[in-house]
């Protein structure tokens, strides 16, 4: 079984009274003016590439993912080996790499954090109630407290 790396990647910029270092990738000569260190080893831009979708790993950020003699983009690393999930509201699949919100333990795809009643999708900086394992805009959650006897406190 092989355990996940999570690795960074470091630009360096090449001194030129130093002797060239050989890429991990290609194993030329680096001549160019910046090189990539990553897994302790040097590596042209153009040659630290993810092995999926042969992104150039340099560009796409910081770190690397390594499993099973891979090296990954994150994305990539994700569809692979990350652990998906159900959806709170519609119970459909949510692939590992796809952006998500939470509410406690629950897990809701982007589209589906909406207010369970009315509908209403929730903008960042919006309140949201989670009653009985529902999403709830305030006003349903308001109606909900008044049927029940009580109002909710004003702040």
């Amino acid at each position: 079984m092989s355990i996940p790396l999570k690795e960074g990647i470091q630009m360096l910029s090449v001194q030129p009274d130093t002797k060239p270092k050989g890429c991990a990738g290609c194993n030329r000569k680096i001549k160019d003016r910046y090189l990539l260190k990553a897994l302790d080893k040097y590596w042209h831009e153009d040659c630290l590439k993810c092995a999926c979708c042969d992104c150039r790993l340099g560009e796409v950020g910081s770190t690397l993912y390594t499993k099973a003699n891979l090296i990954l983009c994150r994305r990539d690393y994700l569809r692979l080996f990350g652990v998906t999930g159900n959806c709170a509201a519609c119970s459909k699949l949510i692939p590992a790499f796809e952006m998500v919100m939470r509410a406690k333990e629950n897990v809701y795809h982007l589209d589906c954090f909406a207010c369970q009643l009315c509908n209403q999708r929730f903008c960042v900086g919006d309140k949201f109630f989670l009653k009985n394992n529902m999403i709830l805009c305030q006003t349903d959650y308001e109606e909900g407290l008044m049927k029940e006897g009580y109002a909710p406190q004003v702040r």
